[in-house]
């Protein structure tokens, strides 16, 4: 009790034993009994009081929110979860369900995605998702759906992104008959041209190079009865598939020529695959059956190797029997294209805006940019503007295919040269009137736009896959030649630039490869030389095209070298004997004598020797020799021993033994040649 009895501690604790004893057990007095009551739930010492102030100013440590932002995360992202159906839905449905207004939508369409549309047209479901997803929301379910990659893959082939324009259905009661769109295919000189000569009463294949088509060519005819039906020729060559291609997308039916000489051959296969793709019914026409070796039979039977059942072999293939060179039998064939036509009862609706495809494009004195354009609905005139591809303009000129007629307007299933484009479209671009010029060239600049992202994200993926493939090692050493291809028609050069980027030679540790610095149709032009100059060893390629003087003078002065090729065959040879000898270098200096290791000797102090055997010719002590290994060369070096048994020599001759020793290189097999030779 002393302890507690000196000073104010004294007072407090009699005023509590006085009159506040029930303070006490709450803890609020200070004298034993209150120390007592606190005791119980704090302790007496110092931890007491520091839980005793943590309680009162709250725990210092973080709660864990997790669940919380979990929540906060689940309902935001409610909120940006759109519901999109499985159908398509036009531009003003979608700008409901995106909470936006159809302006904007059309806006984001126009510069983002590169698409013309109306308030009233309609999206397809890929379209409608990258809209979605660009205004910042989230379609429901696609996590649900990751599993139909290849079906999405399909969709996109068709989708408003790819075609660049929102597709719209006609009113029936609006659709008028047309001609039949005909693309005549076969494999390269079958008569696919001389066909279409002898239907025109023309001479188109005298006038082309080699006698094979290089080019699309759209033409029309009338039938005996007077009807109207357009034409596409495509090349036969290899080179020459997206050609094929894109002439099958674009027709009603496909005539497939065979030869009755020759059968059936690797393009004949390609074209039945590409109607097959394209979804078109196939003709056939047994051409050559003037000929003594023609056989039908033949023709008709390997046909059917392909799942091509003609009529005379039960199946439902209309066949005609003809003659291209004698004209025998073209009516029969022309009245089954008719009759083929009126199966699928062919209509469009002229009385609206034209919309078609580039089948070609090439560059024209006095006229500029010429695009060979077929009409698939609507009616074009002079005056209205449009875009094709990354390009657009204002018609100027509507040329015929004849290349002299010149027409105001002309309406659905006519092939058509339109004028007024700035630069050139790609062969395969939709072509579409706009609005006005303005709209015309807004879109134009977006797919540019477009264009250029995708091709840096494409080079970026690739160069990232490079770098990988040389850390993780094992890669082949890559070589490359660089060319420029200017061609008369952009289709052409297209499809040579295809064709030499395909291109691939290799051996065990180097392989040779094509890259294409530019392909364009036109004249080859100082800028092209340029271009071929900054990188050494480029070739500018000429196909049915010349250079102007300027370029000629640049390309002198700056040593680069312009071939010119009429005929596709000539040029990819030609760029294939380049990448062989990029990969087997000839070695230079004149060749002298040879020698083949029989055995190596490791001969103390001196290294290994080749135990070898003169060939032919001569080899001297200090000359200048190769190693090759096969077709490859190891070094080159110079002898530095030259032995006959045990004396040193200065020369061995045809059928001498020898040991050869070499400066800096001992690294023999057993069949090494070593060669010898001097430099002029």
């Amino acid at each position: 009790g002393a302890e507690f009895g000196k000073g104010p501690a004294r007072k407090r604790f009699g005023g509590a034993a006085r009159g506040r004893g029930d303070d006490a057990g709450r803890g609020r007095g200070r004298g034993r009994a209150g120390r007592s009551g606190v005791s119980l739930r704090l302790g007496m010492g110092k931890k007491g009081r520091q839980s005793a102030i943590s309680q009162r100013r709250g725990t210092l440590k973080r709660k864990d929110r997790s669940k919380e932002k979990a929540m906060k995360a689940e309902r935001a992202l409610e909120r940006k979860t759109v519901v999109l159906p499985d159908t398509p839905m036009t531009v003003g449905e979608l700008a409901e369900v995106l909470g936006e207004t159809p302006v904007s939508v059309i806006k984001y369409l126009m510069t983002d995605l590169g698409v013309m549309a109306a308030v009233s047209q309609s999206l397809d479901v890929p379209t409608c998702e990258a809209v979605t997803e660009g205004f910042g929301k989230v379609v429901a379910g696609e996590d649900d759906e990751l599993d139909e990659d290849d079906e999405d893959d399909d969709d996109m082939e068709d989708s408003a992104m790819e075609l660049g324009i929102a597709m719209d259905e006609d009113d029936p009661e609006d659709l008028q008959p047309r001609p039949p769109v005909v693309t005549i295919m076969g494999h390269v000189d079958h008569g696919k041209t001389s066909l279409l000569d002898a239907i025109r009463n023309t001479r188109v294949t005298a006038g082309e190079a080699g006698g094979i088509t290089q080019a699309i060519g759209a033409y029309q005819a009338e039938a005996a009865d007077g009807s109207t039906i357009t034409f596409i020729d495509t090349p036969g060559h290899a080179a020459f598939t997206d050609m094929r291609e894109r002439g099958a997308n674009t027709a009603d039916m496909i005539i497939l020529v065979v030869a009755a000489d020759d059968s059936v051959k690797q393009q004949t296969a390609d074209s039945i695959a590409c109607a097959r793709q394209a979804g078109v019914p196939l003709l056939v026409a047994v051409n050559k059956m003037d000929l003594e070796s023609a056989d039908a039979g033949r023709v008709l039977a390997d046909l059917a190797g392909y799942e091509v059942l003609t009529e005379d072999l039960g199946g439902d293939v209309l066949c005609s029997q003809i003659s291209a060179k004698e004209g025998t039998n073209l009516d029969d064939l022309l009245s089954k294209v008719m009759l083929q036509a009126e199966v699928l009862d062919l209509k469009a609706n002229p009385d609206r805006d034209a919309q078609g495809v580039v089948l070609e494009a090439s560059t024209v004195k006095g006229l500029g940019t010429v695009a060979t354009t077929l009409i698939q609905k609507g009616t074009i005139r002079v005056g209205d503007s449009f875009v094709a591809g990354e390009a657009s303009g204002k018609v100027r000129a509507l040329i015929g295919f004849d290349g002299k007629t010149r027409y105001k307007e002309v309406g659905p299933s006519t092939p058509i040269g339109v004028v007024g484009i700035n630069g050139v479209p790609e062969a395969g671009d939709l072509f579409v009137v706009a609005d006005d010029e303005q709209t015309a060239r807004e879109l134009a600049a977006s797919r540019v736009k477009i264009a250029r992202e995708r091709k840096a994200s494409r080079y970026q993926s690739g160069l990232m896959q490079s770098v990988a493939g040389i850390f993780a090692g094992g890669k082949k050493e890559r070589r490359e030649i660089c060319v420029v291809v200017k061609a008369d028609v952009q289709g052409s050069a297209e499809a040579l630039a295809r064709a030499l980027t395909e291109l691939t030679l290799e051996d065990d540790e180097a392989e040779v490869g094509i890259k294409v610095l530019i392909s364009e149709s036109g004249d080859v032009t100082k800028s092209d030389i340029a271009v071929a100059s900054v990188t050494p060893e480029t070739t500018v390629i000429a196909f049915n095209t010349g250079a102007n003087a300027a370029a000629m003078d640049d390309a002198r002065m700056l040593g680069v070298p312009i071939e010119y090729y009429s005929v596709v065959y000539d040029a990819i040879e030609s760029v294939e004997s380049r990448m062989q000898e990029i990969l087997s270098p000839t070695p230079e200096g004149e060749y002298v004598g040879s020698a083949i290791v029989q055995e190596v000797f490791n001969i103390g102090g001196t290294g290994n020797i080749a135990g070898s055997k003169c060939r032919d010719g001569i080899i001297k002590k200090g000359s200048n020799v190769r190693v090759m290994r096969g077709d490859k060369i190891l070094i080159e070096s110079k002898v530095r021993t030259l032995r006959n048994f045990k004396s040193e020599v200065d020369t061995i001759t045809t059928g001498d033994e020898c040991g050869i020793g070499l400066l800096v290189f001992e690294e023999f097999e057993v069949g090494d040649i070593i060669e010898s030779y001097v430099m002029k």
